[in-house]
Order: structure tokens, then C-alpha cells, then sequence
């Protein structure tokens, strides 16, 4: 785990893109559904209340940027109503949830994930808990759905150098100091490539 940080009230994790994966097939093994919600998690960086209500209808390809760009309504950091945002979907998991729906013969307006957030927390538990007895691994029992979108932060922000702009953007954060918790030191392969 790149790192686990227990010394407050809430246990955080931040998990490596191959610890992330391993949480996705854990969910997989038992339904597709569970693995469509950790990825909208974790790879396109939503927060648990806001995965069941993604679309087809609010998934476009942007010519401008050459992505998969998708309908998010979601938290306001800066205080409000629900806010309605682009998030950022990797071109993997845009053909996962395509042919997701169709061969579940989804509605475009039908969302991807149709249960509670309540639920998809509860998957993630049971995802992590597989993959703790997998590998032998307490330290994923503390995973939680925040600890997805956490590690998304990270990965993009210190792992490849995303600007803090553009995640602000499609993840989802009015301020910087909205994104900065998320932060975590970087790894030793980044800290070696910056200073080779």
C-alpha cells in the first residue's frame, strides 16, 4: 500500500494503481455492476454518493480534448446545491461501461450503477475484504470509497504531474484548499525520476 495514515479519526489510504485494479476484480468476481463502481471511483475519481448517477446519455467524446468526458452531479465544496460537472473517464473504462450497458440492456437515461451510496460503500468494504484475505493484507481492511477517490487524487496529482486546475475541474473541488487533504508525499520511483 503506498501509504496508510491512521493517526486521526479516520483511517486514509492512499492505494497503487495495481492495488486499485485488485480491488476492481475483487468486486468483479462478484458482480459486474460492483466493478463498473469501483472504477467510476477510482479511475474517474467520484465520490460514492455521486456513482449512481452516471448515464449513457452524459458520456460524449470532446474533440476539443480527445477524451471521454461524462455527466457528474455532485458535491458543492464551495457550500449549496448539488453541482453538475465533466468528469474525466479513461478510454478502458468508457468501453467497459458501454458494452456494460448494453449487454445489461440499459435505458441511455437508466444509470450504470442502480444502487444506494450506502451500497456502493458496502461494496468496496466487501471488495477490500476479499483482497485483504487474497493477499494476506490487513491494512486493506481500512479501505474505504473515499480512500478510491483519495488514491485517484494522488496518483494523477503527485504521480504524473496532472495540474491542480484540471483536477479541480473534473474532480469535482472548488478550491485548492478542497483538494489538498487528498494530497499524499510522492513515491520513491517519483521522488528518484524528479531528482535523476
Amino acid at each position: 500500500m503506498v501509504r496508510l495514515d491512521d493517526s486521526g479519526d479516520v483511517t486514509k489510504c492512499w492505494l497503487a494503481p495495481d492495488e486499485l485494479a485488485a480491488v476492481e476484480r475483487a468486486a468483479g468476481a462478484t458482480d459486474w455492476e460492483r466493478e463498473i463502481a469501483m472504477q467510476l471511483m477510482g479511475r474517474c475519481g467520484l465520490r460514492s454518493d455521486e456513482v449512481p448517477y452516471p448515464c449513457d446519455d452524459g458520456l460524449r467524446w470532446s474533440e476539443d480534448g480527445e477524451i471521454w468526458l461524462f455527466e457528474v452531479r455532485g458535491k458543492n465544496t464551495a457550500g449549496g446545491a448539488p453541482k453538475v460537472r465533466d468528469a474525466w473517464m479513461p478510454e478502458d473504462v468508457e468501453e467497459n461501461v458501454r458494452r456494460f450497458s448494453r449487454e445489461r440492456g440499459l435505458d441511455a437515461t437508466e444509470s450504470w450503477v442502480s444502487v444506494s451510496p450506502r451500497s456502493v460503500r458496502r461494496w468496496v468494504e466487501e471488495a477490500a475484504e476479499q483482497v485483504a484475505d487474497d493477499r494476506g493484507d490487513d491494512r486493506f481492511r481500512e479501505v474505504s470509497s473515499h480512500d478510491l477517490r483519495r488514491s485517484w487524487a494522488n496518483h494523477h496529482l503527485v504521480e504524473r504531474g496532472v495540474g491542480v486546475r484540471e483536477m479541480m475541474s473534473i474532480g469535482g473541488w472548488s478550491s485548492y484548499s478542497a483538494i489538498e487533504p487528498y494530497l499524499n508525499e510522492p513515491t520513491e520511483s517519483k521522488i528518484g525520476a524528479a531528482v535523476r
